[in-house]
């Protein structure tokens, strides 16, 4: 696989080399049926009552996310997050509510409610998405899956997606400076192939010419253990989109790109009586390391997700060829 950037990679080169961080898949591949979900834990304990510091970027808009708006308003997350294809949002987010629940039942109650937080990307090309395939049981399939080591490409939430008019879906990478660790998870599923761009070679110019609209989505995925704040982690996350436009993107109209970062460096205590963490945060003038670290793995999650994925033949027949089935770097 094409090799991005010259910094250093955790043993896994994921997302999970961030410690406590763990990545579960639940696939559905059953003909027009290609889709699934895709749950990425920032801790093992409750998140509900130990919550870590999040924020996001939305870059372009065209997407029915949930829980965005709280993790903008308060900066931290509650629950895993969770991914799937766009008609499948409700249904995950009320299993992730319906878990919370089940942990600590006084939520809705005397405790306050949960946010959950599902992020989409339409798969609609291979997956008959008007089946309402993915059930609850699904995201807690993929909750309990979750684990340092998993696999990448057409799994899980990327089983049905399409990335540059190929397979695309789950892709992982990570990043070592300054004694920190920067992992991204990006679920891919945007982009027109003649834009395709790998190590700063328009290697889809070679590839077709097809003139189509660029439709798509894709969801990036930011964790790291360096002690950051939340509007530091929301300034991590727009580095993402150096990687993404490396790549070969424009973020088109129909397409809905977001960025989310969090840290695992310290919690949050949902009691009132537990004192709010004293963190020494990183200087600012110690986060160029970091950005550069964002921006590389991104681009590098987004090349393995293309690299691993196979090749899918989904609804009506519509098929997605992998990367690999045509295209090899010299």
């Amino acid at each position: 696989m094409p090799r991005i950037g010259t910094l250093g990679s955790g043993p896994l080169d994921a997302i999970t080399d961030v410690p406590g961080v763990r990545v579960g898949h639940c696939t559905l591949n059953n003909g027009p049926i290609q889709t699934g979900v895709t749950v990425v834990y920032p801790r093992s304990d409750s998140l509900f009552w130990n919550k870590v510091p999040a924020a996001a970027t939305v870059f372009n808009g065209f997407g029915k996310s949930v829980g965005l708006i709280q993790v903008e308003e308060l900066g931290v997350l509650e629950t895993p997050i969770a991914l799937t294809n766009t008609f499948s949002v409700s249904a995950v987010a009320q299993a992730q509510i319906q878990q919370a629940i089940g942990m600590h039942p006084e939520i809705g109650r005397s405790l306050p409610t949960v946010n959950p937080l599902v992020f989409e990307c339409n798969d609609g090309f291979l997956n008959d998405i008007q089946s309402f395939a993915v059930e609850s049981g699904h995201y807690l399939q993929a909750c309990s899956a979750a684990s340092a080591k998993f696999e990448e490409g057409a799994i899980g939430a990327g089983r049905g997606m399409s990335c540059f008019g190929l397979k695309g879906g789950i892709g992982s990478s990570s990043r070592v400076v300054q004694d920190h660790t920067v992992g991204v998870l990006v679920l891919s599923n945007f982009g027109r192939l003649p834009h395709l761009t790998i190590r700063g070679e328009r290697i889809g110019l070679n590839l077709s010419h097809d003139a189509g609209p660029e439709k798509g989505s894709i969801i990036m995925l930011v964790a790291t253990d360096a002690p950051l704040d939340a509007r530091q982690l929301r300034r991590l996350s727009a580095r993402a989109g150096v990687g993404l436009a490396r790549m070969g993107s424009f973020m088109g109209h129909g397409s809905g790109d977001i960025s989310l970062a969090f840290s695992t460096a310290y919690t949050i205590a949902q009691d009132r009586e537990t004192v709010m963490p004293a963190i020494a945060m990183l200087h600012e003038t110690l986060l160029d390391g970091l950005f550069e670290a964002t921006a590389d793995a991104c681009e590098q999650a987004i090349v393995s997700s293309l690299w691993h994925a196979e090749t899918v033949v989904g609804r009506d027949g519509h098929r997605r060829r992998g990367l690999r089935d045509v295209w090899s770097p010299c």
